[in-house]
């Protein structure tokens, strides 16, 4: 199952694309995942349903959420109301240890994302503020990348020990699916992703087909 783990829709502030567009878009290209995973910038999108949706184009639509910390931004999958309460998750000074911490105890995982880019990735930051503690998984593909920030990910994490998870960060329809996630078992709510993602077999992806659009 190849799962996209970062997309935005027009829920995020420079999101451009609908969520039924994006379905649309994936059907129309036969672009090959399965669902994916819709990371609202500095929020938690409680508001929507999207299983009908889902449904009616057999693709999985979960949510999770993008953070900013002092090491950039991060990836927040299996998001609960308590979770919700731990943090805020609109505040752009959040402290990743922090963060870290309440996914841990709530269910949730915290996950550096381009963490190859500039001032905004994870290894811009390793060298004023060290390496940071409980980072399981980062992501290694992007579908916004530039140059080599892609290897800058993909290299930090060979050097550190990390899996890596790839995602689009779709901002407009015809970018999702560009990168994804291949999962062994089947992915059907945020918590089994957490769990997968924790302990199951996974890797990340690119799918050239959707990036030639």
């Amino acid at each position: 199952m190849i799962l996209d783990l970062h997309a935005h829709s027009i829920k995020s502030d420079d999101g451009r694309a609908k969520v039924k567009n994006y379905c649309q878009w994936i059907s129309a290209k036969n672009i090959p995942i399965d669902g994916f995973v819709l990371t609202e910038h500095r929020q938690f999108d409680d508001e929507s349903d999207y299983s009908a949706l889902g449904e009616q184009f057999g693709l999985t639509i979960l949510k999770g959420a993008e953070v900013e910390t002092e090491y950039g931004h991060v990836l927040v999958f299996g998001v609960t109301p308590a979770l919700q309460e731990a943090f805020d998750f609109g505040n752009i000074h959040l402290a990743l240890a922090d963060v870290i911490d309440a996914c841990n105890a709530h269910g949730a995982l915290a996950v550096p994302c381009h963490p190859g880019r500039k001032r905004v990735g994870m290894s811009a930051h390793l060298e004023e503020f060290g390496v940071p503690a409980g980072v399981e998984v980062v992501e290694i593909y992007n579908g916004g990348s530039r140059d080599n920030e892609d290897q800058v990910s993909m290299d930090m994490a060979a050097n550190l020990g990390y899996r890596g998870i790839g995602g689009s960060d779709a901002h407009i329809v015809s970018h999702i699916g560009r990168c994804g996630t291949r999962f062994e078992q089947s992915i059907r709510s945020e918590q089994e992703l957490v769990a997968a993602l924790r302990h199951g077999a996974f890797e990340a992806v690119t799918i050239p087909a959707a990036q030639a659009e």
